[in-house]
C-alpha cells in the first residue's frame, strides 16, 4: 500500500531529516515508528500526506505516485488517509459532532449522509449521546477519541498517528490502543509513531526503528528497544 524507495529530506538549513529510506508498507498492517526525537519519523509521515516533498526519492501510496501528484490531486489523496495528533486539533467552539461532520464537510458529501457517516463514527469510539457536548467538557481521553472518529469518518485506507497517547494517563491510553486494534481490524493500515514503549512492547506489532534519519531496525512482532 505504501512504497518509499530511497527517499531523502533535507531542509533549508541543511538539516537531513530522512536519509535514502526505503520502506514497504501492506495493506492492513499496524506499524510502529520509534525513535528519539529528530529521528525522522514525522517527516516519513508528512512525506506520505503530501503535507511536503522529498528531496530525492519516489512514494507511491495505493497505487499512485505522491511526488508526482499535481496541485488538483492532493485533496484526493489526503482524503485517503486520517490523522490522529497528540495535540488533539479540535476547533473548540463547535460540538464534537461538528468536529467530526468537518471532515466530511470539505468533501461536498451531502447533509444526509454526513449525519449517517458521522454518528456511525461517534458510535465506533464510544461516544454516543455527547455529540451535542463541546471539547473542553471532554476528558482528554474523550477528545481524542473524537479525534479518532474525524479521522476514520471517511473510511481511510490509511491511518496515521503521531503519538496519541502522549498526553493520556496510562489506563486511558491501553482504552484508546484497544480502539486502534478494533480499527486496524477492519482493515484500516495503520502507521503510528510513538515513544510509548510500554504499549509497543506489549502488542507486538512491526517495529520500524528511525535513527539520524535511517531505517536502523525492522522487525516483525518487535519490541521498543529491541532484541
Amino acid at each position: 500500500m505504501v512504497r518509499l524507495y530511497n527517499v531523502t529530506k533535507i531542509y533549508k538549513n541543511n538539516s537531513i531529516a530522512l536519509n535514502n529510506v526505503t520502506l514497504h508498507i501492506k495493506k492492513g498492517e499496524f506499524i510502529f515508528l520509534v525513535g528519539p526525537s529528530g529521528a525522522g519519523k514525522t517527516t516519513l509521515t508528512r512525506l506520505i500526506f503530501r503535507e511536503d516533498i522529498p528531496t530525492r526519492g519516489q512514494i507511491v501510496f495505493n497505487g499512485k505516485n505522491v511526488v508526482r501528484m499535481r496541485p488538483g490531486e492532493v485533496p484526493f489523496h489526503r482524503r485517503k488517509i486520517g490523522m490522529v495528533f497528540q495535540d488533539f486539533r479540535l476547533l473548540a467552539q463547535r460540538t464534537v459532532y461538528d468536529n467530526v461532520a468537518f471532515a466530511l464537510q470539505v468533501t461536498g458529501t451531502s447533509n444526509h449522509r454526513i449525519k449517517k457517516l458521522a454518528l456511525e463514527a461517534l458510535k465506533v469510539v464510544g461516544l454516543e449521546g455527547k455529540e451535542k457536548m463541546h471539547p473542553e467538557q471532554l476528558s482528554g481521553g474523550e477528545q481524542q477519541r473524537v479525534c479518532i472518529a474525524r479521522a476514520i469518518v471517511n473510511n481511510p485506507l490509511l491511518l496515521i498517528a503521531d503519538e496519541p497517547t502522549g498526553n493520556l494517563d496510562p489506563g486511558t491510553s491501553r482504552e484508546l490502543m484497544n480502539l486502534f486494534k478494533e480499527i486496524n481490524g477492519r482493515g484500516t493500515t495503520i502507521i503510528m509513531a510513538t515513544h510509548a514503549w510500554d504499549i509497543v512492547d506489549s502488542m507486538k506489532k512491526r517495529v520500524v526503528a528511525l535513527s539520524g534519519g535511517k531505517v536502523v531496525r525492522d522487525e516483525e512482532s518487535g519490541d521498543y528497544h529491541g532484541a
